[in-house]
């Protein structure tokens, strides 16, 4: 992390102490926390307007609101727990996990009580008017049918004919934490990575967002790894089949019930017809959340556990970090497609393409997060601490898995991702960082 460009300070207005200059940064005082948080009330504005633009209906951002100051509340209690002198850090499956297994079942349980009763009404009313009421229901039944995810990811997808070294990293970082590798690893523009189970199979795939990954140091793409396979290894109940396809039926069915918005007279009835089914199927999903939060927030502080065992305090704790700045790698890269856009088609095939892996938009990438100055990274933290930001509604509080992280004894790594390693992988996904970085400066990030 580099020092403010320039070296320039001024005297903090409030206690005259010396504060760096960066004028790509917020200037702020780390003695008196002068100016630390300036945004708030405007980023609540862009975070509604961000929803308006990605299509939320009304009521979405309040829940997850509410979710996430659940997910902070139930992060700071684990946090207390967690790094108590003799705390059990094994993972386990409490009452709540057995609960919400019972309840996910049930929801499933509703899915096939309709697809049932509109095989039956067809069966036996066949020719009558019970054929009309068999229909809905299985309409219903197929609307409202568990989501499972697609067996392949929306990137590129490489198999291990196609990355070798890449699946051979995977495999690694997967025994050090006690689990097995992945059956597919998918690369797209996400600032992001998870693990999932796809497909009736439950294949195991990794989506690998190229825009996260490209802007890691070496180490901290094994913390990134340690950490998303540390969720098979703690059992995390919301990569289960059961729970996860429970809770994406409830949100579609919540989706369906939503009302609408400046209703005509029809739809102010439909609303009305809706509302006591929206509660219900809202009360369900809160319950759901409830059950399996705590547990998911463990398994989380447990899986950052794993990415410090497997590639270092160091790496696991600079990961955390790069989280902080996450909004930082997405406002470069529209800056980038704006600017191609404007700039025009054939520049924007020369940006997106660059060197013949796309080497020029990921090396911007990169140098844009590296010169990000160490004061501003804290300033980050402080501001996380104060708003208790995290990753989702379903991960703890960034501040607090770092300070976890910290805790006791630094751990040495047990998987060296060594530069002619780094380049053989590189080498591998030279097509598919081709292939997103065109995708990028053509049509955005997601």
């Amino acid at each position: 992390m580099s020092t403010a460009v320039g070296g320039t300070t001024r005297p903090c207005p409030e206690c005259g102490a010396r504060v760096p200059v960066d004028e790509r940064f917020t200037v702020w005082c780390a003695a008196c926390d002068w100016n630390v948080d300036p945004g708030e009330r405007q980023e609540h504005r862009q975070k509604q307007e961000t929803e308006k633009r990605r299509g939320k209906r009304p009521g979405q951002g309040r829940l997850e609101e509410a979710r996430r100051a659940l997910a902070r509340r139930h992060g700071e209690r684990l946090h207390t727990e967690m790094t108590r002198d003799g705390a059990d850090l094994r993972a386990r499956r409490d009452g709540a996990s057995v609960l919400a297994y019972a309840l996910a079942l049930a929801v499933h349980g509703v899915t096939a009580a309709l697809l049932a009763g509109g095989v039956l009404c067809l069966v036996w009313g066949w020719g009558g008017g019970l054929m009309l009421l068999g229909a809905v229901l299985l309409v219903m039944a197929v609307a409202l049918r568990p989501r499972l995810s697609s067996p392949l990811g929306d990137g590129t997808v490489l198999r291990r004919a196609d990355a070798p070294e890449l699946y051979a990293l995977v495999d690694e970082v997967a025994r050090a934490v006690g689990t097995r590798g992945v059956d597919t690893i998918s690369v797209g523009k996400e600032i992001n990575a998870s693990v999932i189970s796809r497909g009736l199979r439950g294949r195991r795939a990794l989506d690998l967002g190229l825009p996260l990954w490209e802007v890691l140091t070496p180490q901290q793409r094994v913390a990134l790894l340690g950490h998303e396979l540390g969720h098979y290894a703690n059992g995390d109940t919301r990569h289960g089949r059961v729970v996860g396809s429970a809770l994406r039926s409830l949100a579609t069915w919540r989706y369906y019930f939503l009302p609408t918005p400046r209703p005509s007279l029809g739809e102010m009835i439909v609303n009305a017809v809706y509302a006591v089914p929206l509660l219900l199927v809202q009360g369900t999903l809160s319950l759901l959340d409830h059950l399996t939060l705590r547990a998911t927030q463990r398994a989380e502080y447990l899986a950052d556990r794993e990415a410090a065992r497997t590639a270092s305090t160091e790496a696991a704790a600079g990961l955390m970090d790069q989280m902080l700045v996450l909004d930082s790698i997405d406002v470069f890269l529209r800056r980038e497609s704006n600017n191609a856009a404007l700039a025009g088609a054939r520049s924007a095939r020369r940006n997106a393409a660059g060197a013949r892996d796309g080497g020029d938009l990921w090396t911007r990438l990169a140098a844009h997060l590296a010169s990000v100055p160490e004061h501003e990274y804290e300033r980050q933290r402080r501001v996380g601490a104060r708003r208790g930001h995290s990753v989702d509604s379903t991960h703890p509080p960034t501040h607090l898995r770092r300070a976890f992280l910290l805790t006791g004894p630094p751990a040495e790594p047990a998987v060296v991702l060594d530069e002619a390693r780094q380049r053989r992988i590189a080498a591998e996904l030279a097509t598919a960082r081709a292939e997103v970085a065109r995708s990028i400066v053509r049509d955005g990030v997601a």
